[in-house]
């Protein structure tokens, strides 16, 4: 295996966080905790795709999403290629990961979504930003961890709790689609999801040459 090659290295309210260069592929580490990488984009793609899919047809065109987590940019590319969103918003709370797609190897990846007049970059904590804003959403995509029981930071825990999946149903329209990436499936971020009184709690997964397969958990707030 290629070693990799650090590029950037930051320290920041929340860690260090770390972009690497591994072969043609680009690497994000956080406190350590390995984020993603540019090798495979079809969990980040399927994201945003099962949560439009599954919006009601009142919604569309001009469906607005909440993304969170820029990551390395496969979702927000991915959203601004489909003309039915009308408005997407991401919530990114390190700088350093914004620099390097506004700046940086990673603008090779998001640029031209950076540049769609419907895109709108916020820094900020997405936990924070949903338990303040008076915005809302059609659809919340969120991938800032690996998965509801994996978090990368302890406060992060809070958005899979009651409290959290009902600050989530706060910032959704009716019938809008909460849709939350995972590692791996969790059979009680699902249970949670119900007791949370979300309706048509369901899984997709990707499936992966080895081990269990990445998923995207689907949960509709009743309208």
């Amino acid at each position: 295996m290629t070693s990799p090659v650090t590029l950037d290295r930051r320290e920041g309210p929340y860690g260090e966080v770390v972009l690497r260069r591994r072969a043609e592929h680009y690497e994000i580490i956080a406190n350590g905790t390995f984020l993603m990488d540019t090798s495979d984009g079809r969990s980040e793609r399927l994201l945003i795709d099962a949560a439009l899919d599954a919006l009601p047809e009142g919604s569309l065109p001009g469906a607005s999403v909440l993304v969170g987590g820029l990551g390395v940019g496969f979702s927000l590319a991915h959203a601004a290629t489909d003309p039915r969103w009308g408005r997407i918003t991401v919530a990114e709370r390190e700088e350093a990961i914004i620099d390097w797609h506004r700046q940086g190897p990673l603008a090779a990846i998001s640029g031209a979504a950076l540049a769609d007049p419907r895109t709108v970059i916020l820094h900020t904590d997405l936990v924070t930003h949903l338990r303040t804003t008076t915005d809302t959403y059609d659809a919340l995509c969120l991938d800032i961890d690996n998965g509801p029981d994996w978090t990368v930071t302890e406060d992060n825990e809070s958005l899979y709790s009651a409290e959290g999946l009902a600050t989530c149903a706060a910032r959704l329209n009716p019938g809008g689609i909460l849709a939350v990436w995972s590692a791996q499936p969790s059979a009680d971020f699902e249970e949670s999801l119900r007791n949370a009184r979300f309706s048509g709690v369901r899984t997709e997964e990707v499936p992966v040459a080895r081990g269990v397969p990445d998923v995207v958990h689907l949960a509709v707030r009743p309208g």
